[in-house]
């Protein structure tokens, strides 16, 4: 529906003043408010965040929550920037959007590079244009902020908890005991270090990890906790004591159950697929499987939980949060995770009853009937004006 480019200049320590690019794309609000995240990356591109915001209208649709699809996002690698800043870029950034966001209209959110810090100075610089007695009606402007800014309990393993959530769900269909399974894991941010972290408390033993800075194996498995200590001291899992570095061949090419894609697009490739030797592909990440890696994983038999379902715990929750900002509310988390498992469990058994009628239709396309289906109603209901 729209498409919001910004060029905005920021001062940084140095005195001197650099110009940063930014995007806010809103596909589709039929559903509801525009809603998705922002990401910090080098290589954002207009036509990456354009993917990312039909995405999120799918997996709005799919999950059954009042939302459009939206993202966006700086062309920025925050790792060269100093704190002071990443908040002016974020502020500036915030400001240049203007009313391109609101609590009713689009809602942004983490996504790569971004966290509930940054969510709370977007909050804040919001807050500064709004009149003083309209500020605390906009607490639901942003979600996954920190949980003393109005956030949501649970919101930082969202993602990661309803990917858990449908992979134990596959796991009963399959008999797969996860307390004997193995998984790897690519990426181990957010969402890669909490996956680990939840599947290795159902009694799954993590036997390799890669992210931007290597890859890692252990065959008797690795410790979640610890190597999240270690990658944030070091920045990277590489060098974690008691694993041995291998190459990112070598790492797909690890035998496992359950390999959880939770890094950037297109790591499935026509090149990459007939390495893997898993059973079960669990897309933590957006898109991590393209159209020729996606015919190989069909052809040789592995299943795949597709991103729109698998990755959808975040919006889920997001939506959480921002109807417990507009009611004024706080819940537990164990409500939130009950909730979110509710959720996320209806979606599954809709792709797999559409899996089943359509004779046994890939899981993601099943997926992308759902949520159009669910938008073609409401098209159908609604008509066009005039």
């Amino acid at each position: 529906m729209n498409e919001i480019v910004v060029h905005f200049p920021v001062r940084m320590d140095s005195g001197e003043v650099e110009v940063f690019t930014g995007y806010r794309v809103q596909h589709n609000n039929t559903l509801g408010p525009f809603k998705g995240g922002l990401r910090f990356h080098p290589d954002l591109s207009i036509d990456e965040v354009r993917a990312l915001a039909t995405w999120m209208t799918w997996k709005c649709a799919l999950a059954g929550i009042p939302f459009g699809g939206a993202k966006g996002g700086i062309q920025i690698d925050p790792a060269k920037y100093s704190r002071a800043e990443l908040e002016r870029v974020t502020r500036r950034f915030t400001f240049a959007l203007g009313d391109a966001i609101g609590p009713e209209y689009d809602i942004p959110a983490p996504d790569v590079n971004t966290n509930a810090q940054i969510m709370a100075w977007i909050l804040d610089t919001y807050w500064s244009t709004m009149p003083a007695h309209d500020r605390q009606r906009c607490m639901h402007v942003v979600t996954g902020k920190p949980i003393e800014s109005g956030g949501c309990p649970g919101r930082e393993k969202a993602t990661a908890q309803g990917l858990v959530f449908c992979v134990e769900r596959w796991a009963e269909d399959h008999a797969l005991d996860l307390g004997k399974a193995s998984a790897i894991v690519q990426g181990f941010g957010n969402v890669g270090s909490w996956a680990a972290r939840l599947l290795a408390a159902k009694g799954t033993r993590i036997v390799a990890v890669e992210d931007a800075g290597g890859a890692i194996a252990a065959a008797d498995g690795i410790d979640p906790e610890a190597l999240a200590d270690h990658a944030r001291r070091e920045g990277t899992v590489k060098g974690f004591p008691g694993t041995r570095p291998v190459t990112h061949e070598e790492f797909l090419s690890t035998a496992a159950d359950i390999f959880v894609p939770a890094a950037m697009e297109s790591q499935i490739t026509g090149e990459t697929a007939p390495l893997l030797r898993v059973r079960l592909v669990a897309e933590g990440a957006n898109g991590p499987t393209d159209p020729a890696g996606d015919e190989l994983l069909r052809d040789l038999g592995i299943d795949v939980l597709p991103d729109i379902l698998c990755n959808a715990g975040g919006v889920i929750v997001g939506y959480f949060e921002w109807l417990q900002n507009k009611r004024s509310e706080s819940w537990d988390l164990d409500e939130v995770d009950a909730k979110l498992k509710k959720k996320i469990l209806a979606a599954y058994r809709q792709v797999e009853q559409t899996s089943r009628e359509r004779g046994g239709l890939d899981r993601r396309t099943a997926a992308y009937i759902v949520a159009l289906s669910h938008l073609q109603a409401v098209y159908r209901e609604r008509g066009i004006f005039p």
